[in-house]
């Protein structure tokens, strides 16, 4: 029995916006009390046949560009309009009044909006040796002028061996040490708030077989802060390194959130104006 029933409409899927209400109040106090942060991991969290079936339409990789750097390498995303009917209807009822309604009973945060142009959201895969280093997301949604409140992940990997790694980790807020790995079990959803020092990612190169790899449903929910975007601290994806390890800084992220901070308002517009005109 999964957390979620998936009701067939006419060969479509569909989530009921009271059961996704009820569950969401019954989940409701372990979420908000989690550490280091608010979240849940949750196994069967909608039916695995569902799941089996839009593995079937998982696109392929050839030829399509992929994330390749110190701090994500050979990770791929896929668009909706990439996608077959049965992964489009699963993503559809996830951006759905439903699954919002399961969502902020939960979490407690009201207003919650879905995102329908899917930025950054899709369905993901990492290929063998690759990795997701540790990070906070970006908190504005540029075309919605929306801030981001919620990631939700559900993993498709079946028969996935712990010692292909791929946990997702979640950090402490000051990045002393990971207090939660979530093994990437098809099934398995995980919640999370994304705040400025929400720190999470899956920073070990992957040790799949080459013809594995690590899949995964991603779909971000955001707010409307009341004060608007403009009373925000505008942050792109920050990454940090573990202490101990190798992983290498973004100077190049690190200095634009400089630049955004402490430059003049004037003098950022001054320069966007020159950089427009070029």
């Amino acid at each position: 029995m999964s957390v979620l029933e998936l009701h067939d409409r006419g060969g479509l899927y569909a989530f009921d916006e009271a059961q996704c209400a009820e569950a969401g109040k019954q989940l409701a106090e372990r979420y908000q009390s989690a550490n280091p942060f608010p979240h849940i991991a949750i196994d069967d969290f909608v039916p695995k046949s569902a799941l089996h079936e839009l593995l079937a339409e998982f696109p392929g990789s050839d030829g399509h560009e992929f994330y390749d750097r110190d701090q994500e390498r050979f990770k791929y995303q896929y668009h909706p309009q990439e996608c077959g009917p049965r992964v489009r209807n699963l993503l559809a009822e996830l951006n759905s009044q439903a699954f919002l309604s399961f969502l902020s009973a939960m979490t407690g945060i009201k207003g919650l909006i879905s995102d329908p142009y899917y930025l950054g959201g899709g369905l993901h895969e990492t290929k063998r040796g690759g990795h997701l280093g540790v990070h906070a997301d970006f908190n504005v949604h540029n075309k919605m002028k929306l801030q981001r409140r919620l990631n939700l992940l559900i993993y498709l990997n079946d028969d996935w061996d712990e010692s292909w790694g791929g946990q997702l980790e979640l950090w402490d807020r000051e990045m002393k040490g990971c207090t939660t790995k979530v093994a990437p079990l098809i099934g398995r959803a995980v919640v999370f708030n994304t705040d400025l020092d929400s720190f999470h990612g899956h920073p070990d190169p992957l040790e799949c077989p080459p013809e594995r790899s690590r899949r995964s449903i991603a779909t971000y929910y955001y707010t409307a802060p009341p004060e608007g975007i403009a009373s925000l601290p505008k942050r792109t994806t920050v990454f940090k390194e573990r202490p101990g390890t190798t992983d290498r800084p973004d100077w190049k992220v690190r200095a634009q959130h400089f630049w955004k901070d402490w430059a003049p308002p004037a003098v950022q517009r001054m320069m966007s104006s020159s950089a427009a005109a070029d």
